[in-house]
């Protein structure tokens, strides 16, 4: 029996499918190469905005339109969960649906649809189940924030942190299996810890660094009031964990983030960033934002604007308002239109574009570390630690050479710079080195 699984959404949702991938396996499943290969084709759905719900429901259709014989479409995950009648009822090619943490029972249902078909898992099949020389390493589900306009506390419950065991064991397990970049995610990871006693984020960094080989550590998703100068300091002092942080603040201007239920005020923001980069030296900052929230005027989104020339973030990414049903959000009033959304949303991006693109030109000319996730002929594409894999840009590297393989820390010289991306060439291949990649 051969399974295969799309994963759509965020990180937290490729680290679910990792986990069940793994499970599938540990049952005698096989990873299938393909969707024509498979018996069963899975859906990892994201029910969190209007464009992801579009792209989910979008892909479930895609799939639903190549089954053919005895293949049968599992849908799972967010968008299952809270839409799952509906989905039934536009999508009839749907075998079976499952909504978040039912692992146990989707894995049931396959097996009671195999047939007679033989189960066994090969080793290769085994090792497709984390193929990147970097993995995704939950930490917590749920949230216990009250964002107004976030539907996720409905759909994946409170806050609750992973054992620090569990977390550990499975750091353990993905870097013997070759990852060199373990990245720790979660709603809120700043929160990690909080049913446990004496036992938080800096804790369990503090055992994660402490795994004896050459890694790297990549922190996402910090709530931007309960990030301490504990935690700085432990990243400033580690050569482990990389010198980036994601920090969500989803708007600058006071009166938006109490409408959004943010906790923390544009003072406090510009305070947090100033004495991240005084702490860490040559941190890259990554922040998103939400335009076009109920309520938002152009002095609130020129405020916006002030702000983001002012802090010149590393990476930066926005969104356009979306009404969540259930959310206190979608009561609010005045809805500002899509027109006035798009066109704030494209203002910043040109923006954000000017600013990484100066950003990336100091490069040029420098010699940057790099990890190599992608080797393709004479092409090779590689990460600074300024880069997040799937969200941030990369650098192209030409004509690479035989010896370079993916998982390979590098030295490049940066030679070009675009807006998100950057060219190199290599300059020296070697085991990971006992430092960070640098600038």
């Amino acid at each position: 029996m051969k399974i295969h699984i799309t994963t759509l959404g965020c990180p937290k949702n490729t680290a679910d499918s990792g986990h069940l991938a793994k499970a599938f396996a540990g049952e005698g499943f096989e990873l299938a190469g393909g969707e024509d290969a498979a018996d069963m084709l899975l859906v990892n759905t994201c029910g969190f905005i209007k464009d992801a719900k579009e792209e989910s429901i979008e892909e479930i259709i895609r799939i639903s339109k190549l089954k053919k014989g005895m293949q049968k479409l599992v849908v799972f995950g967010c968008l299952a969960k809270r839409y799952n009648d509906e989905l039934r009822s536009e999508i009839p090619e749907i075998d079976a649906m499952f909504g978040v943490g039912e692992d146990v029972q989707i894995i049931e249902y396959c097996k009671k649809n195999a047939g007679n078909k033989k189960m066994s898992v090969s080793a290769k099949s085994a090792k497709t189940v984390n193929p990147t020389p970097y993995a995704y390493l939950k930490i917590a589900d749920g949230c216990d924030k009250k964002c107004t306009f976030c539907a996720i506390p409905a759909i994946r419950g409170r806050f609750k942190s992973s054992s620090p065991e569990a977390v550990l064991q499975e750091a353990e397990e993905y870097l013997k299996s070759g990852v060199k970049e373990l990245i720790l995610v979660a709603q809120d990871i700043t929160n990690f810890g909080k049913e446990l006693k004496n036992y938080g984020l800096v804790e369990l960094l503090k055992d994660l660094i402490s795994i004896k080989g050459d890694f790297y550590i990549r922190l996402l998703y910090l709530y931007p009031t309960e990030i301490t100068d504990e935690l700085l300091q432990l990243i400033a002092a580690s050569d482990k964990i990389q010198n980036y942080l994601d920090i969500p603040l989803q708007h600058s201007e006071d009166k938006m983030l109490r409408l959004m239920g943010r906790r923390g005020t544009r003072k406090d923001y510009l305070k947090l960033m100033r004495r991240i980069r005084k702490i860490i030296p040559g941190v890259a900052l990554r922040t998103t934002f939400i335009v076009g929230f109920p309520g938002e005027t152009e002095d609130d989104f020129n405020g916006l604007v002030d702000f983001i020339e002012e802090l010149r973030f590393d990476r930066l990414g926005v969104f356009k308002y979306s009404k969540e049903d259930g959310t206190p959000a979608a009561k609010l009033a005045p809805n500002v239109p899509e027109k006035i959304k798009d066109r704030r949303l494209d203002e910043i991006m040109t923006r954000q574009a000017v600013i990484s693109l100066e950003k990336n030109k100091e490069l040029v000319g420098r010699t940057c570390r790099a990890i190599v996730d992608e080797v393709d002929g004479e092409v090779a594409l590689a990460r600074l630690y300024s880069h997040a894999p799937e969200i941030d840009g990369l650098v192209i590297i030409e004509k690479p050479g035989r010896r370079l393989k993916p998982a390979s820390i590098v030295d490049i010289e940066i030679t070009e710079a675009y807006d998100y991306d950057l060219k190199g060439r290599l300059v020296h291949l070697e085991g990971l080195a006992r430092r960070k990649p640098t600038k």
